[in-house]
């Protein structure tokens, strides 16, 4: 491939760094933000996958690569393979990941693993070793993370913070109506029942139509606390949303449940998500499990 092949080939990433210092959890964090993560990978492999990337003609925009000992011998080739394509092209980062021998040692002490590199020695005998290894990939890391004082919550927020593309939402809410006769959403992290309301299928001239009719939406919200209720359950997920991306938690799903799912929740879910569309940093979709159902 040519070398105006490999600049069109997207964004690569090359996360490295010590054993222990949050690889895995980095990368998880970099999947959720929308890119594509290869694990593992031998340096001799990069260039292939760069080839890939331009091929595939802007289906893989981002991509990020865990390059580490585990790649044994072949480890020692990424210096060299990195000062090749970053002549090559021009959106190529190195991140090296770190943390104090004393925290690396407790972390491997808490999961009852042998450091890879510690051989018939002790852990901090493997750190050193990796330490002395991976000398060369620090010095010319663009970026250098240390992890020391960071849970893997707090490491994954700060993965978020410096790679996610600007402007892109932080977490993602699904608002979801159903009915309750067809049982509640497995994956619903809130649950809320419109069944306080009066049910328009009782209605005989509203029962053929749905939440997303006009009709529907005028009877469901001119009921004594369906206004009072959105007010007071979005201003009471302002909150919960904020604290969530705290946490990085990127995806939620707060459900709305009326009987069947074809009208009162309908109404409710689509209010309740024009209220919080407003929010920074949530996206916020629709979606009614139930509708069409019965």
């Amino acid at each position: 491939m040519t070398e105006d092949s490999l600049r069109d080939a997207g964004e690569i990433l090359i996360v490295t760094g010590m054993s222990g210092a949050g690889r895995s959890t980095a990368a998880d964090a970099l999947e959720d933000l929308g890119w594509y993560v290869v694990d593992n990978l031998p340096p001799q492999m990069l260039k292939p996958l760069l080839d890939l990337t331009g091929l595939a003609a802007g289906a893989l925009p981002r991509v990020a690569v865990v390059v580490d000992v585990r790649g044994r011998d072949l480890f020692s080739d990424l210096p060299e393979v990195t000062r090749a394509l970053r002549d090559a092209r021009q959106h190529l980062r190195v991140l090296f990941l770190d943390a104090s021998d004393e925290v690396l040692v407790r972390r491997f002490e808490a999961v009852r693993r042998p450091q890879p590199l510690q051989g018939d020695g002790t852990i901090l005998d493997g750190i050193h070793r990796e330490r002395a290894r991976l000398a060369p990939v620090r010095e010319s890391a663009d970026l250098i993370l240390d992890t020391s004082g960071y849970n893997i919550h707090q490491l994954a927020t700060q993965i978020a913070e410096l790679f996610a593309e600007e402007g892109a939402a932080k977490h993602t809410l699904t608002i979801q109506s159903f009915g309750f006769k067809y049982g509640l959403p497995p994956d619903a992290d809130l649950v809320a029942d419109m069944r306080f309301l009066p049910n328009p299928f009782w209605d005989e001239n509203l029962r053929p139509y749905t939440g997303e009719d006009e009709a529907v939406r005028e009877y469901v919200l001119e009921q004594d606390g369906a206004r009072e209720f959105l007010d007071a359950y979005a201003a009471a997920l302002v909150p919960v949303l904020a604290g969530y991306q705290r946490e990085n938690k990127r995806h939620s799903v707060v459900a709305i449940g009326c009987t069947g799912g074809k009208h009162r929740s309908v109404v409710m879910a689509k209010e309740l998500a024009a209220r919080l569309s407003t929010l920074p940093g949530v996206a916020v979709r629709v979606k009614h499990r139930d509708l069409g159902r019965e």
